[in-house]
């Protein structure tokens, strides 16, 4: 965690982010929509990105994945499209490990000197570069044309005819061709052909991947046998983990700050706990994000992966995301933190990213109003991390149908295309709010408050915690299943924070018990002069555990009311 603040991620999509282009066809190739590049991420850009509270900039897709558009006059071999999602295809099915993604470069044979440039633009607006990792899956099409000289690709090595064998890289399907229920046939490339089947991404150790599988990708052998259920083979240390370490230091040797490490718990949590200390060794301070979703997991991915921090998705996002839409109480807020008490520090907060659906669309809240109070809980609960994605500080609705990804409110990983709010916002490279609708400019005003809040206050980057729900149950005078208070304290002040998920003002009267008052070491004050820092007004509350302290909430929002104790 930065010293002088909380932890604010933005994920950024690399590919959309700069794309200006109004065309936006379904399905439209690069030619005809267009393509974000890593140099749109101007100084000016990276400033405002920095303005808005975040620390660090997750660029998403960088490491070049499978694709339809035609590279192979720059050396790439051309991806067969029955196995590419999508005209741009996924960032998830990586080609070539080693190398920059080729539709994100202005000149293509400067991919990596461009990356370089991007990290060194980064790093000048005080901002750390995270990439992506993605460990467990590759494309079918696999080829390393960038790996330095000496290392051997993927599955060179690798006994074809065993389904398992420790160092493999794949799994096989000995005597069996890739068939299933998608259509290997292009009119202009013919039939894909793959002799034996390899196994697929999500844990198919079949040769029949259906539509709804990850048929483009193949899943990473890193010593498990799911064959023959001979159990784990780790020892020795199979030949995939030195290949990943490998990568990882590849990239860390670029200049790289951290890692956000695709669907990491479909990896030994054995290979993290081995390669991520021995990454660590040379770069002591590179962080490492996990995506993982099995909470019964937790522990083991920070204890002994070693992970710095875990999505938390099954728990905060998804309880938030039913109170905003009404079908939960404010009250399951509680036991979200509960149940990571004693890992709190290593949870990663977010209301959105590129797996879920807009908070604006019709799919979520239809209003990305109706989440600032759910902002105010995930940024400002506890000391973790916060992320937000891309066009989330500026409500956009991502419902248009871009192609593969069809309609579904969320901002396509698969297509070419241009994010309407973010293309307004980039303003041909001027990232200024001219036209921006007066609501946009709010959604973002009100980001750029609560996350710079975060960098600010010390009370929310590094203070205590502590819930006031318990003692707010049941009464007439706060509705608990839509509003929401804790305590936030700091060396010197303390931050009395109560949030409103309903539509209105509400007039409520919270109680504060005794016992926050010696957890938190703070003085008990019949009258004090409290701020709301989300507003700089000035207002007089009781702040004792003899009676409630009484305050008026605007609707969809809350109130931040910061009592300097010295």
């Amino acid at each position: 965690m930065k010293k002088n603040g909380k932890m604010i991620i933005y994920q950024a999509f690399t590919r959309l982010f700069g794309n200006c282009g109004v065309r936006n066809l379904n399905n439209g190739s690069i030619e005809e929509n267009g393509c974000g590049k890593m140099a749109d991420f101007t100084s000016k850009a990276l400033a405002e990105i920095k303005k808005l509270g975040a620390t660090h900039i997750w660029y998403t897709g960088i490491i070049a994945h499978a694709t339809q558009t035609d590279y192979s006059a720059y050396g790439m071999p051309k991806n067969h499209p029955s196995i590419v999602k999508g005209k741009a295809g996924s960032p998830y099915a990586i080609r070539d490990y080693y190398d920059v993604d080729p539709d994100l470069a202005v000149n293509v044979d400067r991919r990596m000197e461009e990356f370089l440039e991007l990290v060194a633009r980064s790093h000048d607006n005080g901002l750390d570069v995270i990439i992506d990792f993605v460990p467990n899956h590759v494309a079918r099409q696999y080829h390393s044309i960038s790996r330095p000289e000496g290392v051997k690709d993927l599955g060179e090595d690798d006994d074809t005819a065993k389904g398992f064998d420790a160092n493999n890289n794949y799994y096989y399907i000995p005597g069996q061709k890739l068939e299933g229920e998608i259509d290997l046939y292009d009119p202009e490339c013919g039939n894909y052909v793959e002799y034996p089947a390899k196994a697929t991404g999500n844990d198919r150790f079949d040769a029949y991947p259906n539509k709804n599988d990850w048929y483009e990708t193949v899943k990473l052998n890193y010593g498990v046998d799911y064959i023959g259920n001979t159990g784990n083979h780790f020892s020795p240390v199979p030949d995939t983990w030195n290949k990943m370490k490998d990568i990882v230091l590849f990239w860390a040797s670029k200049g790289v700050d951290g890692f956000r490490c695709d669907m990491a718990e479909m990896v030994p949590c054995e290979f993290w706990g081995w390669m991520i200390p021995q990454v660590k060794e040379q770069y002591p301070d590179i962080i490492f994000i996990a995506e993982v979703y099995n909470p019964a997991r937790y522990r083991d991915y920070i204890f002994k992966g070693h992970f710095d921090y875990l999505y938390d998705k099954v728990g905060l996002y998804d309880t938030l995301r039913s109170v905003v839409c009404g079908y939960a109480s404010a009250t399951g807020i509680t036991g979200c933190w509960q149940n990571v008490n004693d890992i709190q520090g290593h949870m990663l907060n977010f209301l959105e990213n590129h797996d879920e659906q807009r908070i604006a669309s019709d799919f979520f809240a239809g209003d990305a109003r109706k989440a600032f109070p759910a902002l105010l809980v995930s940024a400002c609960m506890n000391t973790n991390p916060m992320m937000i994605y891309f066009g989330q500080e500026l409500g956009e609705p991502a419902m248009e149908s871009e192609g593969f990804s069809g309609r579904d409110g969320r901002t396509t990983i698969f297509d070419y295309w241009s994010v309407d709010t973010i293309r307004r916002w980039n303003n041909h490279k001027r990232f200024n709010s001219h036209l921006l609708t007066p609501k946009e400019k709010e959604i973002r005003e009100y980001y750029r408050k609560v996350l710079t809040l975060c960098n600010a206050e010390d009370a929310l980057a590094h203070g205590q915690f502590f819930d006031l729900m318990y003692v707010n149950l049941g009464g007439w005078q706060m509705n608990e299943h839509r509003q929401y208070a804790f305590l936030r304290k700091g060396e010197h002040d303390v931050i009395l924070i109560i949030v409103n998920f309903e539509d209105m003002p509400v007039h409520v009267s919270v109680n504060i018990p005794q016992h926050a008052f010696d957890y938190l070491q703070v003085p008990c004050m019949e009258s004090c002069k409290a701020t709301d820092l989300l507003t700089g007004k000035k207002e007089t509350i009781s702040f004792t555990s003899s009676k409630p302290t009484t305050v008026n909430l605007p609707q969809l929002g809350g109130k931040m009311l910061k009592i300097q104790l010295k």
